[in-house]
């Protein structure tokens, strides 16, 4: 699967064989709480299951005031 990063700088990343978000989130050592994962559009939870061909883009939650 092909998965988009955000980190705050773009780069693209192939992961096979994860089948939830916060699988893939671990996979990547990224922190469930700082990012933000976007499935095909759609906002999702640590606990959606993912699948092969999925549109993955994962964003840092960046606050500022």
């Amino acid at each position: 699967m092909r998965v988009q990063i955000r980190n705050p700088q773009r780069r693209k990343v192939d992961i096979q064989g994860v089948k939830l978000v916060d699988q893939l989130l671990k996979r990547l050592q990224l922190n469930p709480e700082s990012h933000l994962v976007i499935v095909n559009g759609d906002l999702v939870t640590g606990d959606q299951r993912l699948y092969e061909g999925d549109a993955v883009e994962i964003v840092s939650a960046i606050s500022g005031g």
